[in-house]
């Protein structure tokens, strides 16, 4: 649990609701994570604020606590459950406290989310596509502390349009843009093939194409590893 220190009001007075740190450092977590946040901070006015709603602007945030009520000068505490899951890299989540006649305040938070497995290529570009076709895409995966070999296997979800092949290689990651074979890095050959993509549910009204091929890894099973396909319906 993290916990950050009560702001001072007489210290920000120019602020309605202030929160210290201004940022709250989320700190290091690894991919698939959850953490219980607690915000403490200030109602720095001389007058009460109701809050309506408090949320996340962005994904994984959720159980929200926070008072109706905060009394002039007194302290606030926003308290609320993240997850990690499909996060990776910097993260700068924002909470939005929303008072009575639609004024919000924000509470910035940053962080680095540390994802086990590394992709060479995350994003794929199936072009204009007619439902039932093949695409097919090669790519390299491998751990990020580079020491083991990854396992890889398709998610159920994924495997209904999407299947792979996976070969065992030594890579050379020393430059990203030019990954190769023959290194001494244990890592997989992925390659993806369409199995024939198909338009379902809020799909069939739309004209782009946005496919998240997922993954999973008994050896890291909360990560979140995926990939996405792009393009276009031809019809």
């Amino acid at each position: 649990m993290f916990v950050v220190a009560v702001a001072c009001a007489a210290s920000f007075a120019d602020e309605a609701i202030r929160f210290v740190p201004e940022v709250y450092p989320i700190g290091v977590v690894n991919q698939g994570e959850q953490k219980h946040i607690v915000l403490q901070g200030a109602n720095t006015t001389g007058a009460e604020i109701a809050l309506e709603n408090v949320f996340g602007q962005g994904i994984g945030m959720s159980n929200f606590k926070f008072p109706q009520k905060i009394a002039a000068n007194a302290a606030v505490t926003i308290e609320f459950d993240m997850d990690f899951s499909g996060m990776d890299g910097k993260i700068e989540p924002v909470v939005v406290l929303v008072a009575e006649g639609g004024k919000p305040y924000t509470a910035n938070l940053s962080g680095l989310v540390k994802a086990p497995i590394f992709f060479g290529e995350k994003l794929f570009d199936a072009g204009f596509y007619k439902a039932g076709e093949k695409r097919e895409w090669t790519f390299y995966v491998w751990e990020t502390d580079k020491k083991a070999r990854p396992d890889l296997e398709l998610s159920p979800e994924s495997a209904k349009q999407f299947s792979i092949k996976t070969k065992n290689v030594m890579l050379n990651v020393d430059k990203l843009d030019k990954i190769k074979e023959g290194g001494k890095v244990p890592g997989l050959k992925v390659t993806l093939t369409t199995k024939g993509l198909t338009r379902e549910g809020w799909e069939l009204k739309q004209k782009s194409i946005r496919k998240i091929v997922s993954f999973t890894s008994k050896k890291f099973p909360k990560a979140t590893p995926e990939v996405l396909v792009v393009g276009y319906w031809n019809e």
